[in-house]
């Protein structure tokens, strides 16, 4: 019985072999130590006028969502919130999730029909590369930045429904996907392009919209925009946005929408409060 857990600690001596253990350090609120390693981008995660907003919401609604977004989860603070985000991004509609990994997986799936192919780039994120993996599809991952990889990628599966996946701003070295050229390349081949703009957002084109705004794609129709909430705004969550009738489907279908207790309402609402000073603040 107790076989499983020898094996599980001889993995462990070997990561420790390699360099790799991880271990969490807790930290103390206020210890005073200036953090360049945190998300908190434009440092909002603590601005007043953002945990003002979250104070009164947690008041109002409690610690929780208490349920899923469909059960009894949603509330309107993640209205809006969502109704902004989507004003902000340029898009049809925006939904929240409880983070920006499960709106990954969430809009990979969502995206996935029969015989659909995934151009991924090499740079991806995690919870890009798991969502290309849990969605069942063949996925090609073509080198880092290659247009013309991706151009041939698609031109060797015609016919087939296909989506390109990439990341706006890599967080593996920091470069800009080239987007303008990506979306040019997919929709030649009749390809959707799904955009991770977690690290862009807050920081990249006009007010803030992220990168698909600045390279001037907000609101095509084959365009679809996934983020994170808890880096330039500070909060936590992740959005999906995109066409209407593509989130109406991730509502009716989107298991790690459906099945997953709802973010709270207080970080909705902090969050909320955060996009608003990031809109405004182009200084």
């Amino acid at each position: 019985m107790a076989d499983w857990l020898a094996a599980l600690d001889r993995r462990a001596q070997l990561r420790a072999k390699a360099g790799l253990t991880r271990r969490l350090q807790p930290r103390p609120a206020g210890d005073g130590m200036t953090d360049l390693a945190g998300n908190d981008y434009l440092g909002l995660a603590s601005h007043p006028e953002v945990t003002a907003a979250a104070t009164a919401a947690l008041a109002a609604y409690g610690l929780g969502a208490t349920g899923s977004r469909l059960v009894r989860g949603s509330t309107d603070a993640h209205q809006a919130l969502e109704d902004e985000l989507a004003r902000w991004l340029g898009t049809d509609r925006a939904l929240v999730f409880s983070s920006g990994y499960l709106a990954n997986l969430g809009a990979l799936r969502a995206l996935v029909q029969p015989r659909t192919l995934l151009v991924s780039d090499a740079h991806n994120h995690a919870s890009l590369i798991d969502g290309c993996r849990l969605s069942g599809a063949e996925t090609v991952v073509t080198p880092h930045a290659d247009v013309d990889a991706v151009a041939a990628a698609l031109a060797a599966a015609p016919g087939r429904p296909a989506v390109v996946v990439t990341e706006s701003v890599f967080s593996v070295d920091g470069d800009l996907a080239p987007l303008a050229r990506l979306h040019a390349v997919a929709r030649r081949h009749g390809a959707l392009l799904l955009v991770d703009d977690a690290h862009a957002l807050g920081v990249v084109g006009p007010a803030g919209a992220g990168a698909v705004a600045g390279a001037g794609l907000a609101g095509e129709p084959d365009v679809v925009v996934t983020a994170t909430l808890s880096k330039a705004l500070g909060g936590a969550g992740g959005v999906v946005a995109g066409p209407a009738e593509f989130v109406r489907h991730l509502v009716e279908t989107g298991r790690t929408f459906i099945f997953d207790t709802a973010l709270p309402p207080a970080v909705a609402a902090g969050v909320h409060a955060a996009l608003r000073l990031a809109r405004a603040g182009d200084d």
